[in-house]
């Protein structure tokens, strides 16, 4: 069964491969975006696209869809090194694809635009799997572990809720959320010109999260984030000024190159520790997980490996009794496979979401964005990722498609 070392994918993946014909990747097409798309709707700056597309084309028809982003140069650069694991190869072999082209990668020092990249064709292959077998994302990951996926709101003034901002905003931007049923948000509240942080500084960020309190009491649930900014002796001294709060936890408080540092953290604050997004593979995970320096893990399903690799993370936290909270302030189509993994990951906490994205820019590109209801939100029924992607970008000038290898 599950390892530490190797994971199996779902006996429904398993099933739904067993269950359909055999294929071959023909062509790979890579998707960029227009740089000067505008969707605007109080972004507070943040607009366009800042992902990218691959398409895997297969002998029978289906087209598979990944995702990544930001630096769409980088990833799709390195797409044409990799088209020599796909071309020809059954996009049906989920694992085998993944690590030829994961020990390809490790072999000169894994991680950046690479694991991005596998992430993306991760991604594209889960996809035409569902398409194959006519069953949604989440059948193919296990199935519904519950009906809907509680969501939280990332809260930026450059993703900003009608020009809002938090601080001069903060009352206006708890009372927007509650009256939706959304009852969660995560906040950046400390800031410093290094990675020191003052006692004002503290201070200053702290009054966010009186102001929240002092707005909605418990009812909203708190998120920290610190985007890696800090030394250790600052992230001691954020979280035992956090304390007080009863926070959901707080996330990437230092860098996550060192997990001892995160495990001599944890050991000495009562405030639950998130890592990371910006961690990749079960490999990076692993000494986490046995150090006891996280108690919530957060991937970004672009950047960790893929769709199949992220359930093989949640699998293995889910052995430490560990909750997962994925990150998914990137694209429309890791909006999609994030929900759908969701909804059939056992150790869920919370999904992370964000109000300018879902009602301004992922409608741009996609007819059928789920969008949340009461504070939960559910994946479409349709077949693979079940995006409804516009035709139109492909006409209008909004998406470039490039053929990167066929065969």
């Amino acid at each position: 069964m599950a390892t530490m070392g190797n994971l199996l994918l779902p006996s429904a993946t398993l099933s739904a491969i067993a269950k359909t014909d055999s294929m071959k990747i023909i062509r790979v097409e890579s998707v960029r975006f227009n740089e000067n798309i505008s969707i605007g709707g109080g972004s507070g700056g943040s607009d366009g696209a800042e992902f990218c597309w691959i398409r895997l084309h297969t002998d029978n028809g289906i087209i598979g869809t990944g995702e990544t982003y930001p630096y769409s140069n980088g990833e799709l650069g390195v797409l044409r090194d990799y088209t020599r694991h796909l071309i020809g190869k059954d996009p049906r072999d989920i694992d085998g694809i993944w690590k030829s082209i994961y020990h390809s990668m490790a072999m000169r020092n894994a991680g950046g635009a690479d694991m991005r990249m596998l992430s993306a064709v991760n991604m594209a292959q889960m996809d035409i799997l569902g398409q194959a077998s006519g069953l949604p994302l989440y059948r193919l990951l296990g199935g519904r572990s519950r009906p809907e996926v509680k969501v939280y709101n990332t809260t930026t003034d450059y993703w900003a809720i009608n020009n809002t901002k938090m601080g001069a905003d903060t009352v206006e931007i708890v009372r927007f959320l509650l009256d939706r049923g959304i009852t969660a948000m995560k906040i950046y509240p400390f800031h410093a010109k290094g990675p020191y942080i003052t006692a004002a500084e503290i201070d200053r960020g702290v009054g966010w999260l009186r102001q929240i309190r002092d707005t909605a009491g418990d009812r909203m649930d708190i998120c920290v984030d610190c985007w890696g900014r800090f030394d250790f002796p600052s992230a001691q001294r954020i979280a035992r000024a956090l304390e007080p709060f009863n926070i959901m936890y707080l996330e990437d408080v230092m860098l996550m190159n060192n997990a001892s540092s995160y495990a001599a953290l944890a050991r000495e604050t009562q405030v639950p520790i998130c890592m990371s997004e910006t961690l990749a593979t079960r490999y990076e995970y692993r000494e986490f997980f046995e150090l006891n320096a996280c108690d919530v893990v957060m991937y970004d399903l672009t950047w960790c490996g893929g769709v199949s690799e992220a359930k093989k993370i949640s699998d293995m936290a889910d052995t430490y009794f560990i909750p997962t909270s994925p990150h998914t302030c990137g694209g429309p189509l890791l909006w999609f496979a994030s929900i759908h993994l969701c909804t059939a990951l056992p150790n869920l906490m919370i999904m992370e979401s964000n109000y300018w994205k879902y009602t301004h820019q992922y409608p741009y590109f996609i007819n059928n964005v789920p969008v949340p209801q009461q504070g939960s939100v559910k994946p479409p029924e349709t077949p693979g990722l079940g995006a409804e992607i516009r035709p139109e970008i492909f006409t209008n000038g909004d998406a470039i498609i490039e053929t990167v290898a066929a065969g």
